[in-house]
């Protein structure tokens, strides 16, 4: 594997790990583990733990494309996609 190969795979997985947490963290309708993350909705106001909320989303869509373009790129420099 070349050195290149290597430090997107390093990244690919650091992403993979900050998406599980992005995942975990946000709050589902019944709560679920979002109330890990603390009680921003009832420390900051309902608004502001809202925004927070929206934010985290928006957040995990970006990191979850990040995900996928970089498993993509590194199957292509592996090889097997070709």
């Amino acid at each position: 594997m070349s050195a290149l190969t290597i430090i997107i795979a390093v990244i690919d997985i650091l992403v993979c790990i900050g998406l599980v947490f992005m995942v975990v963290f946000q709050e589902g309708n019944s709560k679920g583990l979002g109330v890990i993350g603390g009680g921003a909705e009832t420390f900051f106001g309902k608004s502001k733990g809202r925004s927070i909320d929206a934010l985290l989303k928006k957040l995990t869509s970006v990191t979850a494309v990040v995900f996928a373009v970089l498993t993509v790129v590194l199957y292509l420099l592996t090889g097997r996609g070709g």
